[in-house]
């Protein structure tokens, strides 16, 4: 019981981080872009990069985003493995009633 219960904080994390609009936005842009400067995402979404880096350290806090220094810049990518793990079976199974199929 203890392991779900860690399980279940964990995606109670990514969910929180996933709950809010401009995060998700931010998640679709290093998508689409791969490995971004801050800088550049800063002008995307038009805000302070004191705001911008708030969104980006709750999704790197949930795991959801990865992040590289280079010198005085930090870069941002989406994190595929933990997304994909994430909307992967696992969640579900987790919620499946017993009987109803195979579980992973």
């Amino acid at each position: 019981m203890n392991n779900l219960k860690q399980k279940l904080e964990q995606y109670e994390k990514k969910f929180k981080a996933l709950a809010d609009q401009r995060r998700l936005e931010i998640m679709y842009e290093l998508c689409q872009r791969g490995k971004t400067c801050v800088c550049d995402l800063t002008e995307v979404f038009d805000m302070p990069q004191s705001k911008l880096s708030y969104h980006l350290k709750v999704l790197l806090d949930a795991n959801l985003i990865t992040k590289e220094t280079k010198g005085t810049w930090s870069y941002y990518d989406l994190n595929d493995e933990e997304v994909n793990h994430l909307l992967s079976e696992e969640l579900c199974c987790i919620f499946r009633k017993a009987g109803k199929g195979s579980c992973c």
